[in-house]
């Protein structure tokens, strides 16, 4: 595998304007009821180009002028195998491999595919929404093990789970790994206890995988199905490059199942919700991604390592009601607003009306994330300043009038 695009090194400060581009994350606020100037660092991508190695590739792809049907050839599969044996020494094989448009799209058809109307399946709350809705639409039953917070850090209660497990029956285990929103990097002792209490049960883990490239020095990501073969033979294990190169909008995504019957019926759902194929220039995209952006992505979290230490600063020394919930992977923050002694809605409105900032409600990630908001910090660090100055100023207006209001 190469090492890198280039030997440059990247400018992670350059702004690029994503407006008026048809982004989700800038250009729908007013469509959302927000104002046109809010400052968006919600939804999860990045304001950062593309590694310039595929945005060559897709050019050059694009400069050829054909886009039929194509096919991802057997490279793409050695590339493939290539960045996960070096990156989390998982040894894979071209046959476990199903393409899908996305990660959630894929939760979907496992979903579908794994179990039966009324069956009830596993979350940790608070966790990406996408997956209770997942639950829902397929008319299955949610069932939450709460993950315990206690003194600033989030952590699993195994009695908890294995408890729902047994008396709600549960047929499937949706896992987040790293763990969205709280950003905790499972160690190789929890994913291991969770997948023995899965295996003891009969239930089948979908792993959720997708910020897998993004974790904080002394962390390190451990993939679910490489701890045991066991657990792999137990799991579906959902990754894309699509996080971790800024690829949402090319919706491609990798699957990866070596139970030969999970891996059946997977694809059998697929075929009934008409799906075979995947974008062409994801597949151009992701193969040039894996091949050439290892350079690249390593400064990028060297980056975000330097956009978490800058905000955890200013919190501490500017915004100390804010607390940070340390995370060990992704590019995206916890925060706690508790002590600003707002109700939800509230808090939403002040978030909104007087930061002019757009975060993600903790609500979103039901039970727990009630007085929480979830932040993206994969932005040019002089974005993220101006927008901790703009909820600086708010929390010290709100601290004037709270004062006023108390005389």
């Amino acid at each position: 595998m190469k090492n890198g695009c280039s030997n440059r090194k990247y400018d992670f400060d350059k702004i690029t304007d994503r407006r008026n581009t048809g982004s989700v994350k800038f250009d729908s606020a007013s469509a959302q009821g927000k104002p046109e100037d809010i400052l968006p660092l919600w939804v999860a991508d990045m304001d950062f180009p593309a590694p310039p190695c595929v945005i060559d590739a897709l050019v050059k792809r694009s400069q050829y002028g054909i886009f039929g049907y194509s096919i991802s050839g057997s490279e793409y599969f050695k590339v493939l195998r290539s960045w996960f044996s070096e990156r989390f020494v998982w040894d894979t094989q071209p046959e476990w491999v199903i393409q899908t448009p996305g990660v959630v799209f894929a939760i979907h058809i496992a979903v579908r595919a794994l179990t039966e109307k009324g069956d009830a399946i596993l979350i940790q709350e608070p966790v990406y929404h996408s997956f209770s809705e997942a639950i829902g639409v397929n008319d299955r039953r949610k069932v939450v093990n709460p993950l315990a917070f206690s003194k600033g850090r989030y952590s699993i209660d195994f009695e908890d789970f294995e408890n729902k497990i047994v008396q709600n029956k549960v047929k499937l285990f949706i896992l987040c790994s790293p763990h969205n929103p709280v950003g905790r990097v499972w160690t190789r002792e929890e994913l291991k206890r969770m997948g023995d209490i899965c295996l003891k049960h009969d239930v089948i883990v979908v792993s959720d995988e997708i910020h897998a490239d993004f974790t904080y020095p002394g962390h390190q990501h451990h993939v679910f199905a490489g701890l045991n073969p066991e657990f792999s033979n137990r799991s579906v294990i959902c990754t894309a490059p699509t996080k971790t190169f800024n690829l949402a909008g090319l919706q491609i995504s990798n699957i990866f199942i070596s139970n030969p019957d999970i891996h059946r019926r997977f694809r059998q759902e697929m075929r009934k919700c008409g799906s075979r194929s995947v974008n062409l220039m994801g597949i151009i995209a992701c193969r040039a991604a894996y091949e050439g952006g290892g350079e690249w992505l390593d400064e990028l979290k060297h980056y975000l390592s330097g956009n978490l230490g800058f905000l955890r600063d200013f919190l501490r020394e500017r915004l100390p009601q804010i607390k940070l919930v340390e995370p060990e992977g992704t590019y995206l923050v916890w925060l706690d607003f508790h002590a600003l002694g707002l109700e939800e809605k509230e808090l939403e409105n002040f978030l909104v009306n007087r930061a002019g900032l757009w975060l993600e409600t903790g609500t979103l990630f039901g039970e727990g994330g009630e007085g929480f908001q979830r932040m993206n910090i994969a932005c040019p660090r002089s974005f993220l300043e101006k927008a901790l100055l703009h909820l600086e100023n708010a929390v010290r207006s709100l601290s004037d009038h709270q004062s006023e209001s108390s005389k």
